[in-house]
């Protein structure tokens, strides 16, 4: 069967898809829509902020991963779905002046997957969608990373005509993007106060607090895990502020429930994600949250061609909860997709069933020469805890795993990430 396989949205499940069917179903059949001309594999974005990984080294191409890998790419952000025609409508492409390069696309489909992700979840913080960034996207890893030069440019001047100068960056969210950034930023301070900022202190002149509404940080994993990070954070002179639920953000300052003020040059916000609003417009139905309501198969309820992974969908677990908003989840989920659709490709019958979802640990980040996480055992049906190098190492595997998946080849992605591997190793951050 010669079938239309359209997806949308080209993060870690979006691409891994496309990269496999695209392999064996060829160019003619597959085809991957996204609002971005190349891929940073979405742990790496606080990298990319801090300045120690750079973008265009690190980012693929989508349309060399479409030639390598057989799939077709077309550019542009999804804006309607039209059922009984089976077409989704696809955004026209504007250069920087607001002028149109490609014109509005419909493109038909037999099998639809959307893949989109999600976006920042304010919960109505009064000021947070004005006066935060947030990491979701290589654009807005690249515009905090632009931001902090000119605030560290500006400290220096200060500095140099002798008055004070300081950077106060203020993390809200103790989760793993919120914890990882942190670390990285303490790492590229000190590197900064090498490489053109010579008269900024480090520790004294780049001010980092972490925000956290519960308890502990990292909240979600083992407490041995959040305690591992607190220390590790405390160490690189990161303050650490638990149970601080914020109320209030203006330009200068974030303001607690409880009164305290924490002054802010740049405030990220790392507390929460919710499906992009643009799914309540496509006439499929929706969950509190914005997600789209998927069967255990990853099917969208009360239609028979379109599927939903990752963290747009709101997939049921077996012991009544939902799948996560996990890298892990979206990569199995691709798998098990791939079945499926491959299955529909060849006029097999399905055998796929439901998607189980397996939890295989966290790992956290917590600069370049540690991590902390925990590991499912499922040999012993156990929890491991791990951190130091043997973490570190692990953590890199994960990002070897999804350069194999979407480039196709051990060989290559080992490559690519011993690359990656060498650019961390050098003391440098991009400073233009």
């Amino acid at each position: 069967m010669n079938i239309r396989i359209v997806i949308v949205g080209g993060g870690a499940g979006g691409l891994e898809l496309a990269c496999k069917l695209g392999r064996k179903l060829g160019v003619e059949q597959v085809t991957l829509v996204d609002q971005q001309l190349f891929h940073i594999w979405k742990p790496s974005l606080h990298e990319v902020a801090a300045g120690t990984l750079d973008i265009h080294q690190e980012g693929l191409s989508y349309e060399m991963l479409a030639h390598d890998n057989r799939f077709n790419f077309c550019l542009g952000a999804l804006t309607g779905l039209d059922l009984a025609r089976k077409e989704i409508q696809v955004a026209p492409v504007l250069d920087e002046h607001g002028e149109e390069l490609v014109p509005a696309r419909s493109l038909p489909f037999d099998q639809l997957v959307l893949a989109v992700g999600s976006t920042a979840n304010h919960f109505n913080v009064p000021g947070a969608a004005e006066h935060t960034l947030s990491l979701n996207r290589p654009a807005d890893a690249e515009h905090f990373r632009l931001r902090m030069l000119k605030l560290l440019t500006a400290a220096e001047l200060r500095k140099s005509a002798g008055v004070p100068g300081q950077v106060r960056v203020v993390i809200i969210g103790g989760g793993a993007t919120g914890v990882e950034l942190a670390a990285e930023l303490r790492e590229a301070s000190v590197v900064h106060s090498r490489y053109g900022f010579r008269r900024l202190d480090p520790q004294r002149d780049v001010q980092i607090t972490l925000i956290e509404g519960a308890d502990r940080i990292l909240a979600p994993l083992p407490e041995k895990v959040s305690q591992a990070a607190t220390k590790l954070l405390k160490e690189r002179h990161v303050a650490v502020e638990t149970g601080c639920r914020v109320a209030r953000i203006t330009p200068a300052q974030v303001e607690d429930a409880g009164g305290r003020v924490f002054p802010a040059d740049l405030v990220v916000w790392a507390a929460g994600i919710k499906a992009p609003e643009m799914l309540a417009t496509l006439g499929l139905p929706t969950n509190r949250s914005g997600q789209l309501e998927v069967e255990p198969t990853l099917r969208v309820k009360g239609q028979s061609d379109i599927f939903a992974l990752g963290d747009c969908a709101a997939c049921p677990t077996a012991s009544g909860g939902w799948v996560p908003p996990r890298a892990q989840a979206a990569h199995q989920q691709a798998s098990h997709l791939y079945q499926t659709l491959m299955a529909r490709a060849m006029g097999r019958p399905e055998r796929t069933g439901a998607y189980v979802y397996r939890d295989h640990g966290s790992l956290v980040s917590v600069g370049t020469q540690t991590s902390v996480g925990n590991l499912m055992g499922n040999l012993f049906r156990s929890t491991w805890y791990v951190q130091g190098a043997l973490a570190r190492t692990m953590y890199v595997s994960l990002h070897l795993m999804h350069h194999q998946a979407v480039l196709g080849s051990l060989r290559t992605a080992v490559l690519a990430v011993a690359r990656f591997l060498v650019k961390r190793a050098t003391p440098l951050v991009k400073l233009h």
